[in-house]
């Protein structure tokens, strides 16, 4: 199969098209090597550029350049669709270029899929569990709601805990699936919403097997470790290789589902290459949530490096408070199984870690950002 990878230099994409090249599929990568992942001189710098450049057709490109499309959409079989600006906090200042890359990016393919001859048969979109924003919960009584974002007045007294309006208890956390509510919290997840929904309209009026999967936190070796905006397993070991305290927003139990770089890359594959032409869509993590504490912790005793790690009741405005993946439909109808546990990643990441040259921390800059935007909050003191 000849296969179109948009972002495939970056860390899922250059992961996914080692992979599938190894399978023997024929892959051409469309990516703009964007400095904040690459670095200022990718084709020289960027480990992620240099593992695939010898095996993929390789075009320099932005998905909002209409031209690119062209080039890289001739005689494709497939297109995996990954390329796209992200960072919740960074988008919710950058509204624009958000909405030009993803959105635009995506409706530029979507144009010439519908009105241009071509080949392709199937389109596999990155989709993000940001379009949940909340996950899915439980009142006391058992019934499933869906909480709204939490309000700046409740999280500056120090309630981030979704409770129940009736009865005043806390709500119970279950895995998200499919069917959940989609009311996203951020620029980015409203973006991958529309990612997704255009992806799978229009595939489906052109007759084309449409799948959105939609990620939770994908980690690995390669990932970026100079990003600031970005993957907080990159954030806290930057600082903590930098000998930097960490500081954690809210009270640090809020979790997130930790997903390993190569149960994505299997995850996509089998979307790739399932059989069927309807629209699909799959919910794609570990199915088990873990704390940001016990993420800076894992992290402080793999590495052993005694930095403090404190709990400051600062938040971000946007930030979910818990979201975990269901994975029974990908489990059932993809035959995906998640194969990597978080102890296991947590080795694998770090061991790589410290095969690499420590990165400037830039974490502090980037809360600074946020903070002139109104989107830091809180008093930033340990508890």
């Amino acid at each position: 199969m000849k296969v179109l990878i948009t972002g495939g230099a970056g860390f899922i994409g250059s992961n996914l098209s080692l992979h599938l090249h190894s399978l023997g599929h024929e892959i051409t990568v469309l990516d703009s090597l964007s400095p904040q992942i690459h670095g200022t001189n990718p084709t020289a710098d960027s480990p992620l550029y240099s593992a695939i450049k010898d095996k993929v057709r390789f075009i320099k490109g932005s998905v909002t350049d209409v031209s690119a499309w062209r080039d890289a959409l001739l005689g494709q079989d497939a297109i995996v669709h990954l390329a796209a600006e992200t960072g919740t906090g960074q988008s919710m200042y950058e509204i624009k270029r958000y909405v030009e890359v993803n959105v635009g990016g995506t409706a530029c393919l979507l144009d010439l899929l519908t009105n241009e001859p071509h080949s392709v048969s199937r389109v596999v979109v990155a989709s993000s569990r940001s379009i949940y924003g909340e996950g899915k919960y439980l009142t006391p009584h058992g019934e499933v709601v869906y909480p709204i974002a939490r309000t700046d007045a409740a999280m500056a007294g120090g309630q981030f805990d979704h409770i129940d309006a009736a009865t005043g208890e806390l709500l119970t956390l279950v895995g998200t699936d499919e069917d959940s509510k989609l009311h996203p919290a951020s620029i980015y997840g409203i973006t991958k919403l529309n990612q997704e929904q255009m992806v799978l309209t229009v595939c489906a009026s052109l007759g084309i097997a449409g799948t959105a999967l939609r990620y939770q936190n994908v980690y690995g070796p390669g990932q970026s470790l100079s990003n600031p905006y970005t993957g907080i397993l990159s954030i806290f070991s930057t600082r903590i290789k930098n000998r930097n305290p960490i500081s954690i927003f809210e009270d640090g139990l809020e979790s997130r589902d930790f997903v390993f770089i190569s149960d994505v890359v299997q995850a996509t594959t089998l979307a790739l290459l399932r059989e069927g032409n309807e629209s699909k869509v799959f919910g794609i993590g570990s199915g088990k949530p873990t704390t940001v504490l016990e993420v800076a912790n894992a992290l402080v005793h793999a590495y052993g490096i005694d930095v403090p790690v404190n709990t400051t009741g600062a938040y971000r405005l946007g930030d979910i408070r818990h979201n975990f993946a269901d994975l029974t439909r990908a489990k059932t109808e993809l035959s995906f199984e998640p194969k990597v546990s978080f102890a296991e990643g947590i080795a694998a990441f770090t061991h790589w870690v410290n095969s690499q040259s420590v990165q400037e921390d830039r974490y502090e800059e980037s809360i600074r950002e946020m903070k002139n935007k109104g989107l830091f909050k809180g008093q930033n003191k340990n508890k």
